[in-house]
């Protein structure tokens, strides 16, 4: 629980702070006079201001006790009054030309913060499973596609696009997502161990209508997780599998009829035991040390989510093929860059498919998601971190660009407005629209913390 609070607190503090920071950095640059840069709103916790300050500025550095944003306030006509000798520092006198690139750069620092985080992952390196699959899910797209399971994708891409190498099983389970979520077919170039030769296939991605983007569309496709070795890992004390003999190391070749080559699918065939009642005992054929053994195994009953399942009181499957992932300087710069704009279209087109109905609304995740995923990959290590910062920091950036009253996006919106017509939106206007967007923005927030609740509550 404190890493899950320091993580979050530490994630929104620095996107926080960059986003600010990129106004006013754009701000002191285009001559505007900036009074308070602050981190968080409310009381004031830290105080600073600089004895040395930039010609006309005069800047004080604050951070607010609730972390929830922040602000830059710079001298505007439209707030208090100005001195005549420093009308020409106000961010209202600006010509349009600055006063919209000072409100673009917030975004902007958001992303480009988003590419040096990617950057740096990519040149640290991360470990990940092999893109080895595990037999695919019963009636799946992947199951239909000719795919068994133990297959190594050497390349892939999506329809119509050129076959690039994939690193690890990440890699594929985003082009997965990018192919559901563009409506476009993957095409996948795979090995079978045993053999090496290699075969083209295409899943037809663009034939799913899914309402959400979770753990079900993975199943629907058939490519859940990666292959792992169908070992027993630790076994509890009064379990089935004590009870029935079975041993930490135990190699499960067979249960009962059916051959088993895979930990997902050993785990998926132990919970399905439970369909018909009680689940019969099987003969299962395991290796251990060398020597081919036949047990009696009978799962016991569980209510898991409402739903009856087998369990052996063991766990099962080894970890996966791990490989070490990381490029060159040069490389790994623009490979951010991508996965940067990969991002961006895809958060645009996941909010386009909400608000046309395709989607459902239960995909927004608010700050108790945000909070839960932070803590995750601060435990899972630094490059994880990094890697989650980047997509918030994407996402803060790309929110922030829409084209909604009180975001930034809106406000640009109104300087195009301005830019067309020779004259700003008039005040009655903009109070209205303002209205709007904070009652669209608190509509968008409650909705994200509902859905945190309830997948919470399960």
């Amino acid at each position: 629980m404190l890493m899950t609070l320091i993580a979050f607190v530490v994630a929104l503090g620095l996107l926080i702070a960059v986003h600010e920071w990129g106004h006013y950095r754009m701000a002191v640059a285009c001559g505007v006079k900036v009074l308070r840069f602050s981190v968080g709103f409310g009381k004031v916790v830290l105080r600073y201001k600089p004895r040395r300050q930039r010609p006309g500025q005069d800047t004080e550095f604050v951070v607010g006790l609730l972390p929830l944003g922040g602000y830059v306030r710079m001298l505007d006509e439209r707030e208090a009054p100005v001195p005549p000798e420093e009308r020409h520092l106000a961010f209202n006198t600006q010509p349009l030309r600055s006063r919209a690139l000072i409100v673009a750069a917030g975004p902007v620092a958001n992303l480009l913060l988003a590419v040096l985080l990617y950057a740096l992952v990519n040149w640290i390196g991360v470990t990940e499973p092999r893109a080895i699959l595990a037999p695919p899910v019963a009636g799946s797209v992947a199951e239909q596609a000719g795919l068994q399971g133990g297959e190594l994708v050497r390349r892939a891409a999506l329809s119509g696009d050129e076959l690039e190498p994939v690193a690890s099983f990440e890699s594929l389970r985003w082009l997965l997502t990018r192919g559901v979520l563009d409506g476009r077919d993957v095409v996948l170039e795979v090995a079978r161990a045993a053999d090496g030769r290699g075969r083209e296939l295409s899943l037809p991605l663009s034939t799913l209508q899914v309402p959400e983007v979770d753990a079900r569309l993975f199943r629907k496709i058939g490519i859940v997780a990666p292959r792992t070795r169908p070992v027993i890992g630790d076994v509890m004390a009064g379990g089935a599998a004590a009870r029935a003999g079975l041993r930490s190391g135990d190699l499960v070749l067979r249960m009962g009829s059916m051959p088993v080559n895979d930990g997902q699918q050993l785990r998926e065939m132990i919970r399905a035991t439970a369909q018909q009642g009680r689940p019969p005992a099987l003969a299962w054929q395991i290796e251990r040390a060398g020597q081919s053994l036949s047990i009696e195994v009978r799962p016991d009953v569980r209510e898991e989510g409402g739903q009856t399942v087998g369990r052996i009181g063991a766990y099962v499957g080894a970890a996966p093929e791990m490989v070490k992932v990381s490029k060159g300087p040069l490389q790994g710069l623009w490979a951010g860059a991508e996965r940067v704009w990969e991002v961006s279209a895809l958060s645009l087109k996941l909010l386009g498919r909400m608000l046309m109905g395709e989607l459902s609304l239960k995909n927004l995740s608010g700050p108790i998601a945000i909070a839960d995923y932070a803590g995750k990959s601060a435990a899972m290590g630094l490059t994880y971190y990094l890697g989650f910062l980047a997509f918030i920091s994407v996402s803060l950036g790309v929110l922030n660009l829409l084209p909604v009253p009180v975001l930034d996006g809106g406000h640009l919106m109104y300087y195009l407005w301005e830019s067309v017509t020779g004259k700003p939106v008039a005040d009655a206007w903009l109070e209205r629209l303002q209205y709007v967007g904070m009652c669209l923005l608190l509509s968008m927030m409650a909705i994200a913390v509902y859905n945190d609740i309830a997948n919470r509550l399960g």
